[in-house]
């Protein structure tokens, strides 16, 4: 290729953005490539028991709070009637209630796949493989560059298709079918090994699903002599967050609790000079002190309790 030839546009049927698993609501991300006519948007997750309302927005620019620049928002809410009634799900978009479509078919604790196809002046959207409803933008499709998620609402795995794989002959709308999951769960306890310690700069990431009647979890860090120098602890019976010293003395984290039964969380531990630092669903919760030697001879990383592991890495 000589210096001064040009190379031709990528084509957006190779703008591959890999699909996302188990992500911590409220979920905010971008659409590589952006929106345009053909393509798709998957969403699998599960209603919680207590669900009251969740959002899926389309919006210009990565913010929580949309209101001001969604062009394309769909919100799928229940409306409570009183304490013993039972909710009745209701849709609105554009900014506008409408109560003529169809009675939403999505009760607590069910699974339920949503999808969303784009056109050249509207969006389509299907629950469970049955077209709901479509209305037209607000905006330029093309303006439309993040996705975000909020509310009442178990994410399993959300997609992106820049075609659409599901068309079979002549049919208009895809039947979609759910995604699979790449990795397994881990076994808890879990533990992984650390041989050449930590040092500043490293992460450590821990995704996972709380369980229904949670107890405790617990993430350890040991040393060769199998001491424990640094322990963290989140007591669901107290809805408490603590660092735990090698001598059992507890230091109290003062920071919302942001663990709940059947949702997911990710705890991140950033080691840095003097220490860890602690971020919770991305929320940082502060710092332990630990000193560089100590954090060097550190080689193992054991979790445990009431969780199932979707992700261990570092």
């Amino acid at each position: 290729m000589s210096p001064g030839e040009k190379l031709d546009p990528i084509p957006d049927s190779f703008i591959l953005q890999p699909p996302v698993f188990h992500p911590v609501v409220p979920y905010v991300t971008t659409i590589f490539g952006g929106l345009h006519a053909g393509k798709m948007v998957m969403l699998q997750g599960v209603v919680p028991l207590k669900a009251r309302r969740f959002q899926v927005d389309f919006q210009c620019g990565c913010s929580l709070c949309p209101r001001q620049t969604s062009p394309s928002t769909s919100t799928l809410a229940s409306t409570p009637r009183g304490p013993t009634s039972s909710a009745t799900p209701c849709m609105v978009a554009a900014g506008a209630w409408r109560h003529g479509w169809p009675r939403l078919a999505l009760q607590g604790g069910a699974a339920f796949l949503l999808l969303f196809l784009f056109g050249n002046e509207e969006v389509k959207v299907s629950v469970n493989g049955q077209h709901f409803l479509h209305y037209r933008y607000r905006l330029p499709l093309s303006r439309v560059d993040t996705l975000g998620i909020f509310g009442d609402i178990l994410v399993k795995a959300v997609g992106f298709l820049n075609v659409n794989p599901f068309a079979e002959g002549s049919q208009e709308y895809p039947v979609g079918h759910p995604f699979l999951l790449t990795s397994r769960r881990l076994e808890v306890p879990c533990s992984r090994a650390l041989p050449r310690g930590l040092w500043p700069g490293q992460v450590i990431i821990v995704r996972g699903l709380v369980l229904q009647e949670p107890k405790d979890f617990t993430l350890s860090l040991r040393d060769e002599a199998a001491r424990v120098p640094v322990t963290l602890r989140a007591s669901f019976a107290d809805r408490s967050l603590a660092w735990i010293s090698p001598w059992g003395r507890k230091t109290p984290i003062s920071a919302p609790f942001l663990f709940y039964p059947q949702r997911f969380f990710e705890v991140l531990l950033l080691c840095q000079e003097g220490g860890l630092k602690l971020a919770l669903n991305g929320q940082g919760l502060g710092a332990t002190s630990l000193g560089q030697q100590t954090l060097e001879q550190l080689r193992e990383l054991r979790i445990s309790g009431s969780v199932q592991l979707y992700c261990v890495h570092y």
